[in-house]
């Protein structure tokens, strides 16, 4: 029992920076506190103490803030940061090495008994407000973004984010993402010079639409081209500028924004 409380406080000291010593992190991580309390309340379900369970996991819930059925499975060095509002159901199961922040609920979509909740494989991170709901995978190193709402099963490794939780598709080349900026430029939408590295599926498939544009851009040029020296005269040499309106100036000056304050941002702060 000792060694695995022990391990519990060293995996804080290890996923969280503002841990400074044992005895602050006993007194004020309620995630441990309700950690601790439910391998106790999963004892007494296992051993058919049911409503012993829940009194005590009630009691938990009134502690910490932090809502875990006792029939649900935790795994070893699961943590917990901040945990209000966290609520984890009957049938989930959570792996090893998996970090919930607060607000996230590992939920249902059934009222029908079996296994209703989601189950989480080891080293998965689910950010703050996030919703996993129904008889669902995470698979193992899978991350699910803040406020997010997944109800597909999510493979090993990747990330889901948006309502519904959408996989975040790996970053293109350089030379593609070169070549969407100049697109994006000629038609007055720029979604990635506001962040290289925006892992918004929305923007990602605006993405693939500019390089659709593209690609059209390229063979209807190509048409007109051979049109006119058929002796045709068919193609404007310039077409009209398309405009957005006042979109574009406010996503270059939030994009500004966001390199000023990078830029000037002290890690030592």
């Amino acid at each position: 029992m000792f060694s695995r409380i022990k391990e519990d406080i060293n995996s804080v000291f290890d996923r969280d920076p503002a841990a400074r010593t044992s005895f602050e992190v006993i007194l004020n991580y309620p995630g441990l506190h309700a950690i601790w309390i439910h391998r106790l309340s999963y004892r007494l379900w296992c051993a058919n103490w049911k409503l012993l369970a829940r009194i005590i996991s009630t009691f938990s819930r009134w502690l910490t803030g932090i809502e875990i059925h006792p029939g649900a499975k935790l795994g070893r060095r699961v943590f917990i940061d901040h945990g209000m509002g966290i609520v984890i159901g009957e049938t989930a199961e959570v792996g090893n090495d998996v970090t919930l922040y607060h607000g996230v609920t590992l939920g249902g979509t059934s009222w029908k008994a079996g296994k209703r909740h989601p189950t989480l494989e080891d080293n998965v991170v689910i950010g703050a407000g996030a919703q996993v709901l129904g008889p669902i995978t995470i698979g193992k190193g899978g991350k699910v973004g803040s406020n997010s709402v997944v109800v597909k099963d999510l493979p090993a490794n990747a990330t889901a984010v948006g309502i519904p939780g959408r996989i975040v598709p790996d970053k293109h080349s350089k030379d593609e993402n070169q070549q969407r900026e100049e697109v994006a430029k000629k038609y007055g939408f720029d979604a990635y010079a506001v962040s290289h590295d925006n892992p918004d599926p929305v923007a990602k498939a605006i993405g693939r639409l500019l390089d659709h544009m593209h690609l059209m851009d390229d063979r209807v040029s190509e048409l007109c081209k051979e049109i006119n020296t058929l002796g045709g005269d068919i193609c404007p040499k310039n077409l009209p500028e398309l405009r957005v309106g006042e979109f574009v100036e406010d996503e270059k000056a939030a994009a500004e924004r966001r390199e000023n304050k990078v830029a000037s941002f002290d890690p030592e702060i």
